[in-house]
């Protein structure tokens, strides 16, 4: 239940605080008052869209906030999921900024949350009735949604499996389309793939094989020049035909003169053993190394064949890797994944088969699912038609009649194969016509009472009642008798929900428990004595005031005589019909 609201800077209201009641509260006032902006701040609470105009001019920004009690499990739920806490009373606490420029803010619990976050929460808690929810009501596409809320749960589980049956079934056609359509597309894929698939296992690559012979060719390509550079190390580390030169030696022949010269040394001073010992592993290392030359200069052999074969297997390799990667190894991994491709595509047959067997299989699915729904619809249908003509004799509209009509069609849609129409039949002998088309606007705003109270009240439907229903000009066009009973049916609904309803029509207001005036004054925009500027508030009304006011909506005069008998007269008899 919604249980107070606090309206800061939005459009004429500068500031308004009201605690609300359980039952039925009117919300009244003149017109221009500022009772669209009590409901802005209202929609504002169930996450509408936010509009920067609305922000009273010469503020920055504006506030809405409320406080809604007696929770149910999914609502603390989602609210919990959202990060956010109940008051130390269970309570919720929501609120909403409007920044005249800049962002606006929405928040939940003490937490901030996107707006979609508090519409999901509040579509558990709050629903609003208004000329909008009138033309959603006029399209079949609503209708058959209304039609499908009030079947019930069991109804709403079935079109939710049939809802993913025809998922599944659409998915297994357009992939058969695809495949059927772009056949001869995967044919030139699959040859394509083939031909290199061949090229690659015709050529046999190996890992790493094209850095392997890169290194070999560098090598057989350069045999003079290595032959060369080695010979020379080698010369200089034990050859004996270095530079002829009174001190030339290689090598290995000055380490033997350093290591003797140190050892006649040591007979000295023993502190150059050391010295001695690593000059001898010098010597025993370089006289390796010039082995292993030794060695690698008897295997450096020109082998212009040896070379003319790698050049040629690395011109194999190359053609390779311009086409399918950029080294040998990524050669190898296109023709694994390749190879897998080519299995796909050449089972095109067989998958085209049991593509074509699953889409029969989940459309003979569909069809029986469709039928049920057909059933359960029209079961619903004769329920949801008795229950609104039934309101209808409520609303002063006896001897109309609403049909909830559920054609077959021949084939099957997202939704079934049933088209829904609501069709009104205005009093005895009128041809039923579409709802919208034919009724006055009174007439329509009673039906789409009706409607909406039937499907939130009556014990057959699964639509989901929520706490608080609010109201908006649902009885535009009514006066008299039918204002009345407009009245004492939001009366007694309200003795399950809390209702808010913003009216103009004393019939109405009298009925309510609780009667909100929006009042309409001016101020100075500033100390300094500025400009006048409206300003409104919102104030709770009982008693004297209470009369007037109805007084004021009755003749336009809340102080005359007349009036304010009537206005008594009013309230009396809707308190005694409130309890009949």
């Amino acid at each position: 239940m919604l249980e107070e609201i606090t309206i800061e800077n939005l459009g004429v209201i500068s500031g308004a605080q009201v605690e609300l009641n359980a039952g039925l509260t009117a919300i009244t006032g003149e017109t221009g008052a500022g009772k669209t902006m009590v409901l802005t701040g209202l929609s504002l609470l169930m996450g509408a869209k936010t509009d920067p105009a609305t922000v009273r001019s010469g503020a920055a920004t504006a506030v809405v906030e409320g406080r809604i009690s007696a929770l149910n499990p999914t609502v603390r739920s989602m609210v919990d999921d959202a990060g956010g806490m109940l008051d130390d009373d269970e309570a919720l606490i929501v609120s909403r900024t409007v920044a005249a420029a800049g962002r606006s803010r929405t928040f939940l619990g003490g937490r901030s949350v996107p707006a979609q976050v508090l519409s999901d929460v509040s579509r558990e808690l709050v629903t609003i009735h208004g000329q909008s929810e009138q033309m959603r009501l006029r399209t079949p596409s609503k209708q058959r949604e209304a039609l499908d809320e009030f079947a019930g749960i069991e109804h709403e589980a079935l079109l939710a499996q049939y809802r993913s049956t025809w998922t599944q079934h659409a998915e297994a056609r357009d992939r058969l389309e695809q495949i059927v359509t772009a056949q001869q597309e995967r044919a030139r894929e699959a040859e394509l793939l083939r031909i290199g698939v061949q090229e690659v296992e015709r050529v046999n690559p190996q890992p790493r094989e094209d850095s392997e012979l890169a290194g070999e060719a560098v090598k057989l390509s350069n045999i003079e020049s290595l032959r060369s550079g080695v010979d020379e190390a080698h010369s200089l580390l034990s050859g004996s035909d270095i530079a002829e030169a009174e001190y030339a030696h290689n090598v290995l022949d000055l380490l033997d003169q350093i290591v003797r010269a140190l050892e006649s040394a040591c007979e000295h001073d023993t502190e150059l053993t050391g010295c001695v010992e690593k000059t001898r592993e010098a010597t025993f290392v370089l006289s390796d190394v010039a082995t292993e030359l030794a060695q690698y200069l008897a295997s450096l052999e020109s082998d212009p064949a040896r070379l003319e074969a790698v050049e040629l297997r690395r011109s194999e390799l190359t053609a390779l890797t311009r086409t399918y990667g950029e080294t040998i190894d990524e050669v190898l991994a296109w023709a694994s994944d390749a190879g897998l491709r080519l299995l796909e595509l050449e089972d095109d047959s067989a998958l085209i088969e049991r593509l074509g067997a699953e889409a029969d299989a989940l459309h003979a699915e569909l069809e029986l699912l469709s039928a049920q729904l057909t059933e359960g619809r029209k079961k619903a249908a004769a329920l949801l038609s008795a229950a609104v003509t039934e309101e209808l004799a409520g609303l002063a509209m006896k001897g109309s009649r609403i049909d909830v009509a559920v054609e077959g069609d021949s084939e099957l849609g997202p939704w079934g194969a049933d088209t829904v129409a609501m069709l009104l039949t205005p009093h005895p002998g009128a041809p039923a016509r579409p709802l919208g088309k034919g009724a006055s606007g009174g007439e329509l705003s009673r039906v789409m009472l009706a409607l909406e109270v039937t499907l939130a009240t009556a014990s057959t439907s699964g639509a989901r009642g929520v706490p608080t229903m609010i109201f908006d000009e649902v009885d535009a066009g009514v006066g008299g008798k039918a204002a009345l009973e407009i009245g004492s049916r939001l009366a007694r609904l309200a003795q399950t929900f809390q209702v808010i309803v913003v009216t103009h029509l004393p019939q109405v207001a009298a009925f309510a428990d609780q009667q909100l005036v929006v009042t309409k004054g001016t101020s100075r925009a500033d100390d300094a004595g500025g400009d006048l500027v409206t300003q409104s508030g919102l104030k709770v009304v009982t008693g004297r005031e209470r009369v007037s006011e109805l007084a004021r909506m009755l003749s336009g005069q809340d102080e005359s005589a007349a009036a304010l008998e009537h206005a008594e007269e009013l309230l009396n008899m809707a308190s005694v019909r409130s309890l009949s």
